[in-house]
């Protein structure tokens, strides 16, 4: 096993978290790319234990005490809840926030960095590519469990850790502005992909304009939801924790629903160039709705259901957008492996978009039939 970054000392960050346990040492963990993440292993009176040591990347997330409030709340909600339906796993169905010596969530060290500790998970693990529709559905069913599990959150409303994250109208606005700005002077190369995202317009307001008029409720939502933030039982396979909740934030249900469709259905990766062999799944997407539907179906109001299959369009669309944006910029925000990789994330998208119209008719019939 590595040894910790010599830029974090794990045994002092750790001793600011009441841990009730004695460090022994940690190592790198996991594959994602903008926190620093770790295992811990303690002994806690005799009894090897593992923790999840995280540094909140402040460049991403500006304001990390405000996530951090917002993953207490959440995941203090989500135990109770599990609690009192007397789940006998409930601290293995939501991650807990070990304390701080001063009583909260998170802690800082000398250095500014905010730092957070979570009980390691155990006889479960997520997987970084979907290869069944058995995990599509186990996917889908949890996050619509960590749906079920907050929408009866009170108090004021959660802070907005990324404002407007999913507010396409505002993302057209920024292609827009990206268009007349032409920056990097590719727009006249890109003109047919500026006119198939100016052309959905209506499609972007769709849903904002359903929650401004009280249709769709606003609610706690994950935003992140890739089957790699689920941790699937080691031997069941069931999905058993939602994990990753740094976007976790006021939205809409069907924003969630919409990019798992988006991440899991296409029959391609998202930047492959090989368009004719892009479609979409009807058999994944299924799986996805008999997933979610399987826990969602009780909190979900009817225009929600109604809304399931056009949220893969949009969020598929608000993602090409977003790519179509960066590089006329010039390539200022999503990583790229090669010159015009932007663009062709960005074509890829839009044909995933035209691929859904066609089959529409079939994934609303298919979510009608999940719905009764």
């Amino acid at each position: 096993m590595s040894a910790p970054s010599a830029a974090h000392d794990l045994r002092a960050v750790t001793a600011l978290f009441d841990m009730r346990a004695d460090f022994v040492h940690a190592y790198p963990y996991g594959s994602g790319h903008i926190n620093d993440t770790y295992c811990a292993w303690f002994d806690q009176a005799g009894q090897r234990i593992r923790y999840i040591v995280q540094r909140i990347n402040h460049n991403v997330f500006k304001q990390p005490e405000l996530l951090m409030e917002n993953v207490d709340r959440v995941t203090k909600h989500a135990l109770d809840r599990l609690l009192d339906e007397g789940n006998p796993e409930a601290r293995r169905r939501t991650l807990t926030c070990v304390p701080s010596h001063g009583g909260k969530s998170y802690a800082k060290d000398l250095q500014g960095n905010v730092w957070r500790v979570y009980p390691f998970i155990e006889r479960a693990r997520g997987y970084d590519e979907l290869e069944t529709n058995e995990q599509a559905y186990q996917a889908a069913r949890s996050f619509g469990e960590f749906q079920k599990l907050t929408a009866d959150l009170g108090g004021d409303r959660l802070h907005e850790t990324i404002p407007n994250f999913h507010n396409t109208p505002k993302r057209l606005e920024a292609l827009k502005a990206a268009i007349e700005a032409d920056t990097a002077g590719r727009a006249a190369e890109v003109q047919a992909e500026i006119n198939f995202a100016l052309a959905r317009a209506a499609d972007c307001a769709k849903i904002t304009d359903l929650i401004a008029a009280g249709e769709i409720p606003e609610r706690v939502t994950h935003n992140d939801t890739k089957l790699n933030n689920v941790l699937l039982d080691d031997v069941t396979a069931e999905g058993v924790c939602v994990i990753d909740l740094d976007t976790t934030m006021p939205g809409s249900a069907l924003y969630d629903f919409g990019d798992m469709v988006r991440t899991a259905t296409p029959t391609t990766r998202e930047d492959d160039t090989d368009l004719d062999k892009l479609d979409i799944r009807l058999d994944r997407f299924e799986a996805l709705v008999k997933g979610y539907l399987s826990t969602a179906r009780s909190f979900l109001n009817p225009a929600e259901t109604a809304h399931l299959a056009f949220a893969g369009k949009l969020l598929t669309l608000e993602c090409g957008i977003r790519f179509l944006t960066d590089y006329l910029q010039g390539d200022v925000y999503f990583k790229i492996k090669r010159p015009g990789h932007n663009i062709d994330r960005c074509r890829n998208q839009f044909a995933f978009v035209a691929a859904i119209e066609k089959k529409l008719p079939e994934m609303e019939a298919i979510v009608k039939s999940y719905a009764g």
